[in-house]
């Protein structure tokens, strides 16, 4: 059974977990900044044994390899092991966002304008705790998205329990990596 809280933005520099992933969050996050990486989610998995999943992005763009998720186990395994927050043993799982990443910063709501999204409220809003559509944009308090029947509607950040990019061809077209250029 996952550990689960509501997660939501302050700001694009620091994203807030409720609980144990909260805590987690604060504990890493400072190591992952001075390492040149960005942390998008923290989730805490099972009870007899917890596995901690980390999400982090690399700060400069690029996309995160194996690599960086060695070097972030090592260094975030350390941090995690003297600051203790879980009783007992741990599993730690690193991985990058992927195509269909958690929308868990307002950036990310403004950089995949135009993209569909999945979102789950913590609480309902219009009467529902469930929507899918294309982004429209996220301002300080809201994120905007256009339903199937056309209605636009902005959901309060801080309500969010989560959100995630839906994996369609046009959003693999966008993230896909450049091709190498063949013919130099």
């Amino acid at each position: 059974m996952a550990l689960t809280g509501r997660l939501f933005l302050l700001d694009d520099q620091l994203l807030n977990h409720e609980g144990l992933e909260g805590r987690i969050a604060g504990i890493v996050g400072p190591t992952l900044i001075d390492m040149g990486y960005e942390l998008v989610r923290v989730a805490v998995l099972g009870r007899e044994r917890p596995t901690v999943q980390i999400m982090a992005d690399r700060a400069d763009g690029a996309q995160i390899n194996v690599t960086d998720c060695e070097a972030i186990t090592h260094a975030l395994g350390a941090v995690i092991d003297v600051a203790d927050p879980l009783p007992g043993a741990w599993t730690l799982e690193i991985s990058s966002a992927g195509i269909d990443r958690p929308l868990t910063r307002r950036k990310y709501w403004n950089r995949f304008v135009g993209h569909m999204a999945r979102v789950e409220m913590a609480v309902p809003f219009e009467g529902r705790r469930r929507f899918t559509g294309i982004i429209l944009g996220a301002d300080e308090t809201s994120a905007k998205i256009r339903l199937d029947d056309g209605m636009e509607i902005a959901v309060p950040l801080a309500d969010l329990r989560r959100a995630k990019l839906v994996m369609t061809d046009a959003l693999i077209a966008a993230t896909s990596p450049e091709p190498p250029d063949l013919a130099n």
